[in-house]
């Protein structure tokens, strides 16, 4: 599960960047950490489908669709209101959108879900199973220790500088050198784009 979560986080990085080029034809880093492209929505997105949708998939495209449907958009509700809780805002917000609740979701996006999950379950997560499935034990849990050890530092070092970042547009100087890097790098303009410019700090 470690590995389908790290795959899709690229994956969903990938497909988000590409996503808003082609419709907006602007670069915007969707990654939910500061370093590398990792999008965590749709890493716990496959891995909940994969736990979900499992016993289903060889069910009819309809039934499976529909799971996702409804399963994709609770999960993407759950993160935005979580991921307000957490750094104070949400990376999206799709109150402008048709049929959509608090602009957490969006019918749109639910439906995108649907057809997500579908492809997953019935095409996708059994290739990525059979690649999985090459890794020598061993090495497989190793590299998956360090792996998990860098994405806790790379969450800290994000909510560290998010928190850098509110302090920073309320005036307040950076009171050691940790955080003089900090707007330097991973500062309020990085944050901005990274989260499709809904930085909020509030």
């Amino acid at each position: 599960m470690f590995y389908v979560f790290l795959f899709s986080s690229l994956l969903g990085y990938v497909i988000e960047f590409l996503w808003t080029f082609f419709k907006k034809g602007v670069l915007i880093n969707h990654s939910a950490v500061v370093i590398g492209p990792f999008n965590f929505a749709y890493g716990i997105c496959a891995v909940v489908f994969t736990i979900l949708l499992y016993r289903f998939k060889d069910d009819s495209p309809i039934k499976v669709f529909l799971l996702s449907f409804i399963g994709g958009s609770i999960l993407e509700y759950i993160m935005s209101w979580g991921m307000e809780l957490v750094i104070g805002f949400p990376a999206w917000d799709y109150s402008e959108k048709f049929l959509n609740i608090n602009g957490r979701i969006a019918l749109m996006y639910s439906i995108f879900w649907g057809f997500l999950g579908l492809g997953w379950i019935k095409y996708a997560y059994p290739w990525i199973q059979k690649l999985i499935d090459k890794i020598n034990k061993k090495v497989g849990q190793i590299v998956m220790i360090c792996l998990l050890v860098f994405l806790m530092f790379d969450i800290l070092l994000t909510i560290s500088a998010v928190e850098r970042a509110k302090a920073w547009e309320k005036g307040v100087p950076p009171k050691n050198k940790y955080e003089e890097v900090l707007d330097k790098t991973f500062n309020r303009d990085y944050l901005k784009n990274m989260f499709n410019n809904n930085w909020s700090s509030e």
